[in-house]
């Protein structure tokens, strides 16, 4: 679709990581030259779950917004901006909350799982149960016709639809209806073999040095079956593998297929030719994200030019809501 746009935004919950790296930026890196992309920090999005904590929100933003910039998002080539910065998007959830059924929000998938998992914060909240319309209003805002997701974001995608549709038929026909981009999201587990997340402790940050990442590639799990150095071991189920079929090139990746299965290479020497390939990729947005850490007021400036675009933008739509709602 020619000028399409395409929408997308990370929590400020935590410092980015590989599983944010491989999940999301660096698809969104090569999204950025073929559509006009809207890329924000969801410093409100936070709140949803860490309302009760703020202490950390705001060196959460500055480490996200520099992240951004250190994996290579341009702000010549893509919009890059702080949610809170557009209050616009306060005025939209608003009005999409009047329009919205409670039963669509209760059937999202997320939001049951994540009650039932996170166990230590009162997620009963009017702002947890409605993140899905901040969500649509964060899309629709720029009239996204594309948001880039994993096969399991989807519902977020169709329940923004509903809500889009509901407005165009009561109203007028302001906005189009976002599509899924789906993207292919490798398995990125974490050192101790989970899913990679700041809540286990078991992350390769953008932060971390390459020795640092040496380090905890080190001591990161393998095949737990596989005790001693002679024993074949089954890649399938070895989490550096899973980091090889990310970063290494296909004669690495079935070199260790091979050898593991037979005992051929142990673990040590697995975990150094995959470290050695990681870092050819990582090492120039880590050597980026610490010269950015030297100049954080560059940093802000991008965002805050961003922000002021991205608001502009958001000036214009809610004229047009106003308008079709007559609330003129």
């Amino acid at each position: 679709m020619a000028n399409a746009r395409v929408l997308s935004g990370i929590r400020s919950s935590g410092a980015l990581h590989l599983g944010n790296y491989l999940g999301a930026l660096r698809n969104w890196r090569a999204l950025q030259h073929q559509y006009e992309c809207y890329y924000f920090i969801a410093d409100w999005h936070a709140l949803t779950t860490d309302y009760a904590d703020t202490d950390t929100l705001k060196a959460s933003m500055f480490d996200n917004m520099a992240g951004f910039l250190a994996v290579g998002l341009d702000p010549e080539q893509c919009t890059l901006f702080i949610q809170s910065r557009v209050p616009e998007h306060a005025e939209l959830h608003l009005l999409l909350s009047m329009i919205t059924p409670v039963p669509w929000l209760e059937r999202v998938p997320s939001y049951k799982e994540q009650q039932q998992q996170i166990k230590d914060k009162d997620l009963t909240t009017y702002g947890f149960l409605g993140y899905p319309v901040l969500q649509t209003a964060d899309i629709i805002m720029y009239k996204g016709n594309y948001v880039p997701v994993g096969i399991d974001q989807v519902p977020h995608i169709e329940l923004a639809r509903d809500i889009v549709r509901r407005f165009n038929h009561l109203y007028a026909p302001v906005f189009p209806e976002p599509q899924p981009l789906l993207t292919e999201t490798p398995k990125v587990p974490g050192l101790d073999g989970r899913k990679m997340s700041k809540s286990y402790n078991n992350a390769i940050y953008l932060t971390d040095t390459p020795e640092a990442i040496e380090g905890k590639i080190k001591v990161m799990m393998t095949d737990p079956a596989r005790k001693r150095r002679r024993d074949p071991g089954n890649p399938e189920v070895c989490p550096v593998f899973d980091f090889h079929k990310v970063f290494s090139p296909p004669e690495t990746i079935a070199l260790v297929d091979r050898e593991c299965r037979t005992a051929g290479i142990g673990c040590i020497d697995c975990k150094q030719m995959m470290s050695t390939h990681l870092l050819q990729e990582m090492r120039p947005i880590l050597d980026k994200r610490c010269e950015l850490e030297a100049r954080p007021q560059e940093v802000l400036a991008v965002f805050e030019d961003g922000s002021k675009n991205a608001q502009h933008t958001a000036e214009a739509t809610m004229a047009e809501v106003r308008q079709a709602m007559k609330l003129v």
